[in-house]
């Protein structure tokens, strides 16, 4: 029957205008010089979809729900479709593009400038591309081969040519056209076609006929003419199923031609005679659009008279027809992504030809849509028999051999609807830009800039370094074609692909070297291709396709070899670490599936990540991978999210950035440089509209900051949370290094403590306000002592005494634990320092110390009493600058005599063989490295009291009461010594007992701290009231009475309690004065002290202990009641 011509309507202003179907068919899309892109439900729709996409646009094109566009700055951009968002930019030109066209699958683009150039870029990755250089004139148009083999362009130098596109090489070419010099001023656009299916003919509009050439042969086949046409032919367009041809003329002339029979089948004229510069096949019915350069839409509908009438159907019952099946065909063709390696050839290329109007896509799948019964009419079969029995004597490539048979009905076909595997991202060096520009970062890191200029001029390396003082820039020949280049301070690593003569090489220059060779080479073995390189601290690597890693010194000799379990994706090298992320297996629906390793080469060699997983965003791939400047390995992906190694959370991965916060534009990005810890700093430059920076004008460096994804970040507590736990992953290094055996700064790392403790200060008192005790609590098991302590001050004062004294008991655990650890830590030194050498300062089990310039007839103290003073010594450094809050006259003698005094001084007589000695020739303490962070006064007694050791007098001062379990004990005694009483009173009684020459030591702490120390305003009115307390409650032990003591007193008015406070302080101030200046014992009072220690030693053992919750009452009532 006739075909339908629907009037034209108004799309864009006037100038050249493009025009496409989605992949259903079921909207038009335009694009034209007003800049935008409309879609159009059908011709009567009156408020089409529009969104600008530039200033201008030449061409568009549109597959998998991916909208391409070449606009007037140059460049070829993604939109999503059909929200029109934009979606990164694929290329760039030093001109625009004149034409953009998607491969038969949406895999790849090919986008012709005027330029003169072509190139081919892969969608899922635009670093991917090729160029195809020859034209001496603008490009007007291109068309894939349905194969992915060949590629056609047509030019304004007057050729068409055929590329090869694996090799970017032109197979054949043709001077067809008339010359000129812009496109502006061609004759004819010349968009061509390739025959869809099996590409066998490739048709080219040249002045008033189409010819056809043959693949392969490129044979000039036969040409398609009609006397309708009388102006030159601008554009052609195949149908769907390969079996009509449509013809477009500058005078506005639309010709349709039946391929099997070289007949005109349909002549239509445009109403005002515009040039046509646009023609689109319906993806499933004979309907074309078309555009001219008026910017006018019109549809021809209806083409050819051998479809059975029912196949009939308008625009509205299309757009119906398809809407049923709309959500099935956009998942079929928008997450439908077949790898590159998919097969073009065999069975189903045939079926392409043979499927009624098929889309040029060739997927088997798409037949499923066409479910009517009019996929097996008669004509069809006819056409299908009558092609096959023309291509009986086809090359065996074009012709499978067996009848391919006739499209069997969608029920019975085949159907897969699971996950796809997504294309395998290629090796990539971190730092560098794609390998296929003429000028290209090869590396951009920490140490330097190396580039790489291949043009007609020159084939160059540069080397540039941020530090003229590690080497100066370098300019060296490119003759080898290197494509991967790696730097550090020093040396230079660069690494080519094989050839056909030549085989993949390593080169490296050696700055550091010595001696007057420098460089050295080295040749992989046969069709094994270098694919990522790296430099470290002393050794150089490369991966190669065969699945190994090679490890050589920067000198050259050739070091350990491994195999990896898939295809490398990219290397990175810093200090000893070597991380090597590869293929760990198939990644489906996008997302990539990728392995780490993570390795030490140094002296002790070992593997710390053993191909875990590597944690990627959904949909996304590696962009960088590397180490921060202290050593952290980190990665990068495409959606900007830059990942740590968190250490301290047993090498977990850590997102610690996200540079998409930090872009403006969708299609801005960030590419990153580096990464500094200390300070926290992610150094990078961004890209306007680009994945990548150009080498000129040079891109200049942004530094973003650091935000972990915490929840709730506006808030303070979030904030504060967020900044706390970001320090403490930014701090882990440091103690990496340490254990390594790396100098550190101790001031950075004590900076970081305190800025962490800061924080959690801040955080204990926002839960304090907010009522949140229970969280104190949790915040308070972060802090280390000295702020627990500060906490506990905090939470009396907020009159929280339940939770100051479970923070008391909190205390008393970390002060135990710190000791249990100083403890071990101690011993393990002195076994291993012993064991090195001649004799033994420590005694085990089975060895006796030397004992010198010790007393014989002095009896030694017991172990673990020895041991609780030990721990009382040195859990109190941390208090160096904040007192307890539970003593208002505490002193520092007690808390840091030193360990050597105590050792010595109770190494007299019996041998301890759990004791450590010290004695002249050695009077260091064996764990010196944690005396080493005490404050000066405590070094300062640590030198002193070893003076005292050589007297044979040393001043000890021990907790008054003995504990039965002396780890947890010890730790408790450092606290009940800052409570109610203090050493020096103690020291002083034991003075006068000691002249008596008595063992009556037999008193409570308390008695003797009452002898000598002013009571607070509590305890007086305790002593006074306790007599009412007990006759009330008889039963009531000691800590019991404190306890509703303390309820009493706290009824008190606060008149009575001030009454009583100042009674308490009439005679304190002169007491206090005299115990600080008193922060030593004499010289003189030596001897006396000795002779007492041996007393107490004996006397102590016989005491009762006392319950542990009493100290922490007596502690928290004499800091919450005597307040000045």
């Amino acid at each position: 029957m006739p075909s339908a011509l629907k009037p034209m309507r108004y799309g864009h202003t006037e100038g050249h205008t493009d025009v496409c179907f989605n992949d259903t068919g079921s909207c038009i899309v335009t694009c034209g010089s007003d800049g935008d892109v409309r879609i159009w439900e059908n011709l009567d729709d009156d408020d089409p979809t529009s969104f600008n996409v530039g200033e201008k646009a030449y061409s568009c094109a549109l597959k998998n729900g991916r909208l391409i566009t070449a606009v007037s700055n140059n460049a070829v951009q993604i939109h999503t479709f059909p929200e029109g968002a934009p979606d990164g930019i694929v290329t760039r030109f030093t001109t625009n593009a004149n034409h953009v066209i998607f491969n038969s699958d949406g895999t790849k683009i090919a986008a012709g400038s005027s330029d003169f150039i072509v190139k081919v870029v892969e969608v899922t990755d635009s670093s991917k591309q090729k160029t195809f250089r020859g034209h001496d004139a603008p490009v007007l148009s291109l068309s894939f081969d349905p194969r992915d083999v060949y590629l056609a362009s047509a030019s304004c130098d007057g050729s068409v040519r055929v590329w090869k596109i694996s090799d970017q090489t032109c197979t054949t070419s043709w001077p067809l056209l008339q010359k000129c010099n812009d496109v502006i001023n061609a004759k004819s656009i010349c968009r061509l076609g390739w025959q869809p299916g099996n590409g066998k003919l490739l048709a080219i509009p040249v002045d008033k006929v189409v010819k056809l050439y043959r693949r392969e042969t490129w044979d000039s086949q036969f040409d398609l003419s009609d006397t309708f046409i009388t102006q030159t032919l601008n554009i052609v367009a195949w149908s769907p199923c390969g079996q009509y041809l449509a013809a477009g003329s500058v005078d506005g002339c639309i010709v349709v031609w039946n391929m099997e029979s070289q007949k005109c089948i349909e002549r239509m004229k445009h109403e005002k005679k515009y040039t046509i510069c646009g023609l689109a096949w319906h993806p499933k019915y004979k309907q074309i659009a078309y555009t001219d350069t008026e910017g006018n839409l019109g549809l021809l509908e209806n083409i050819g008279d051998e479809k059975k009438s029912n196949d009939k159907v308008t625009s509205t019952a299309t757009k119906d027809y398809n809407d049923l099946f709309d959500g099935d065909d956009d998942y079929l063709s928008g997450d439908m992504i077949e790898p590159q390696s998919s097969p073009k050839t065999g069975a189903n290329e045939e079926d392409a030809d043979d499927d009624d109007l098929k889309p040029t896509s060739g997927h088997f799948r798409r037949t499923i849509i066409d479910d009517d019964d009019n996929s097996l009419d008669i004509g069809m079969i006819k056409a299908n028999s009558n092609l096959l029995e023309k291509e009986d004597d086809d090359d065996d490539d074009d012709q499978t051999g067996g009848f391919p048979g006739l499209p069997p009905s969608s029920t019975q076909q085949p159907f897969y609807d699971g996950p796809v595997p997504t294309p395998r991202q290629k090796p990539f060096q971190s730092g560098s830009t794609p390998a296929h520009l003429m000028h290209r970062f090869m590396v951009w890191n920490s140490v330097g800039i190396i580039r790489c200029y291949n043009d007609e001029q020159d084939n160059a390396i540069d080397v540039e370094f941020h530090d003229t003082s590690v080497h100066h820039a370098t300019h060296l020949p490119n003759s080898l074609n290197h494509t991967m280049a790696d730097l550090s301070t020093e040396a230079i690593l660069l690494a080519c692909e094989s050839t056909e003569e030549l085989a993949s090489k390593l080169h490296c220059i050696h700055l550091s070297s010595w001696d007057a060779n420098k460089e050295w080479t080295v040749d992989m073995p046969k069709d094994e291709d270098i694919e990522a390189i790296c430099l470290g601290q002393g050794w150089a690597a490369c991966a190669t396709s065969a699945l190994l890693v090679r490890v050589f010194t920067v000198g050259g000799v050739q070091k350990e070899i491994f195999s990896l379990p898939g295809p490398v994706v990219s290397m990175a090298g810093h200090g000893e670490q070597l991380m090597v992320i590869y293929h760990r297996g198939t990644g489906f629906d996008g997302d990539q599936c990728l392995g780490v390793q993570l390795m030490e080469l140094g002296k002790k060699k070992k593997q710390i990540l053993h191909g875990d997983p590597l944690s990627l965003t959904k949909k996304s791939y590696l962009i960088w991978v590397g180490f921060s400047a202290e050593g952290t390995p980190c990665y990068v992906d495409s959606e900007g999210i830059v990942r740590m190694l968190n250490r301290g959370l047993g090498n977990t991965w850590i997102p610690v950035c996200n540079t998409r916060e930090h872009c403006k534009g969708k299609s801005d990005h960030y590419w990153v440089v580096g990464i500094h810890e200390n300070p926290q700093h992610l150094r990078c430059i961004p890209c306007k509209g680009a994945r990548f920076p150009p080498t000129l004008p040079r891109p200049a460096v942004a530094i973003l900051s650091f935000k972990l994804p915490y929840c709730q970040v506006t808030t303070e507590k979030g904030q504060m949370e967020e900044q706390y736990w970001r320090s403490v992953v930014f701090h882990n290094h440091v103690d990496y290094l340490s254990k390594n055996g790396y100098e550190l700064d101790e001031s950075a790392k004590s900076q970081a403590v305190k800025e962490q403790q800061e924080l959690l200060m801040k955080l204990f008192a926002l839960s304090c306000k907010l009522e949140r005790e229970f969280r104190c609590v949790e915040l308070a098991d972060l802090m280390t002592q000295n702020v627990v302590n500060l906490a506990i001050k905090y939470a009396s004062r907020s009159r929280k005494l339940n939770l100051a004294q479970r923070l008391s008991e909190m205390a008393v655990e970390k002060a135990s634990k710190l000791a249990a650890a100083l403890e071990d830590e101690e011993e393990e030194e002195d076994f291993r320092k012993h064991l090195n050498a001649g004799y033994s300062n420590s005694a085990t089990e089975w060895r006796q110390q030397p004992v010198r310039n010790v007393q014989p007839d002095q009896e030694m103290e017991d172990a673990e009493e020895a041991n609780a003073y030990e721990e009382v010594e040195e859990t109190p450094e941390v208090l160096k600058e904040r007192p307890n809050p539970f003593s208002k006259c505490v002193t520092s003698a007690e808390v840091t005599t030193p360990k050597s005094v105590l050792i010595a001084s109770s190494s007299q007589g019996r041998v301890n063989p759990f004791k450590v000695s010290s004695n002249k020739k050695d009077p260091v303490v064996p764990s010196a490295n944690v005396l080493d962070t005490m404050s000066k006064y405590s070094k300062k007694n640590c030198s002193s009291s070893s003076q005292a050791v050589n007297k044979q007098s040393p001043p000890v001062i021990k907790p008054l009461i003995p504990k039965p379990k002396f780890k947890q004990i010890s730790a408790a005694s450092f606290f009940q010594a800052h409570t109610s009483n203090s050493s020096e009173k103690t020291v002083e009684e034991r003075e006068e007992k000691a002249g008596n020459g008595s063992h009556e030591v037999k008193v409570t702490a308390q008695e003797n701290t009452e002898n000598r120390r002013p009571k607070t305003g509590f305890q007086i009115w305790l002593e006074e009231n306790r007599a009412n307390i007990l006759k009330d409650n008889p039963d009531l032990n000691e800590a019991e009475v404190i306890k509703e003591g303390m309820t009493r007193f706290r009824v008190l008015s606060s008149e009575e309690r001030m009454a009583w406070t100042e009674k308490a302080k009439g005679g304190t101030v002169n007491d206090s004065a005299e115990d600080k200046k008193r922060k030593r014992p004499t010289a003189d009072e030596d001897e006396v002290k000795k002779s007492e220690e041996q007393k107490s030693e004996h006397s102590n053992l016989s005491k009762k202990t006392k319950p542990l919750d009493q100290s922490a009452n007596v502690k928290l009532s004499a800091f919450a009641f005597k307040q000045s």
